[in-house]
């Protein structure tokens, strides 16, 4: 392992990208394609054609090092300037200026775009401490929909204050909006982004939940060699077919309505018998005939087909539990839901 290990240590930033693009599959390479642009696309496309054979020592390494690097890094900040440092290494300054520029946006363009993804109620917790002719200033920068919901979650004497405000303004200096833009920028977003940066572990867990079984075991064995309290919270957030025992009767007439049942009878065929009868308990009498049969009659399926559904369905799921369509109680019995 440890000509693997140097191995790695020699392969290029592209390379390394293109072992890992080859190694999660088809499907799921063409969706990151479908997020870089052309030059990127060129790049790698070319270090993948030219890549040549690569063990299964060094795929092995290559991941194992990514997870770790990825389950143990501390917190991150990005900033305008750390980007601009970033893109001016590789970009001309021309270049540099003319995608910052557009980063940036105008001042008030920008900053309003991002209010306006911001919950209302987390919104209106962070304007009840401000002087009501700054929330008025808000009030009348972002959406009329958007400021009824937030006008709705403040303490009604100060969203009354508000309004009177609002039907009183008068047009607003600019060094006063500017000012406004900028508190709201350095206390507000930049605290919700910290607040919400999701957790390494979490991403981590999501890319080894989309690993085949054996796969998975691998590199969930190596990374607890070298980082055992990674390796543990990452399999405790891992979210697997198995975890669908959790579900209640409705949710799994629910999920029922959502998948394929072709799909269904191969995820079956690789799952415990009190999985199997909570799906088929949950179907009509005919509908379970009808599975256990076409189950039957499939005979022998590779692993890697069973592994797939099986992800399929746990990604229809997913989705489901996030939408609030269905709710999977944890092992303690408490309502959890699934990112």
């Amino acid at each position: 392992m440890s000509d693997a290990r140097t191995a790695v240590r020699d392969l290029s930033g592209p390379q390394k990208a293109a072992v890992v693009m080859l190694a999660i599959g088809e499907e799921r390479t063409s969706r990151l394609f479908g997020m870089m642009d052309d030059d990127e696309i060129k790049e790698l496309s070319q270090t993948m054609a030219t890549l040549g054979g690569v063990s299964s020592d060094i795929v092995e390494r290559l991941f194992v090092d990514f997870a770790s690097q990825f389950a143990t890094t501390g917190s991150l900040v990005g900033s305008f300037e750390s980007t601009e440092r970033l893109l001016g290494k590789t970009l001309t300054g021309d270049r540099v200026n003319q995608i910052m520029e557009e980063i940036r946006g105008p001042a008030g363009r920008t900053m309003w775009e991002k209010l306006a993804n911001v919950n209302e109620a987390v919104l209106a917790a962070y304007l009840k401490n401000e002087y009501p002719q700054t929330i008025a200033v808000v009030m009348t920068k972002i959406k009329p929909d958007h400021a009824s919901r937030v006008l709705g979650e403040l303490p009604e004497e100060l969203a009354v204050e508000v309004v009177m405000r609002m039907l009183q303004a008068e047009p607003v200096r600019k060094e006063i909006l500017e000012n406004v833009e900028q508190t709201l920028r350095t206390e507000f977003m930049a605290n919700l982004a910290r607040t919400s940066r999701r957790d390494s572990h979490e991403v981590m867990a999501e890319i080894f939940n989309n690993f085949d079984r054996s796969t998975e075991g691998r590199f969930l064995d190596a990374l607890e060699e070298r980082n055992r309290d990674a390796a543990e919270r990452i399999r405790a957030l891992m979210f697997t077919f198995s975890d669908l025992e959790q579900l209640d009767p409705a949710g799994v007439q629910t999920l029922l309505r959502g998948i394929d049942k072709v799909k269904l009878g191969l995820a079956l065929k690789g799952a415990s018998e009190p999985l199997r009868d909570l799906f088929l308990s949950n179907m009509s009498e005919r509908a379970g005939k009808i599975l256990r049969e076409d189950m039957e009659a499939m005979g022998p399926v590779r692993l890697r087909e069973v592994d797939e559904a099986q992800a399929d369905i746990v990604t229809v799921a997913k989705e489901l539990s996030d939408k609030g369509d269905i709710v999977i109680a944890d092992a303690a019995g408490e309502d959890e839901m699934v990112y």
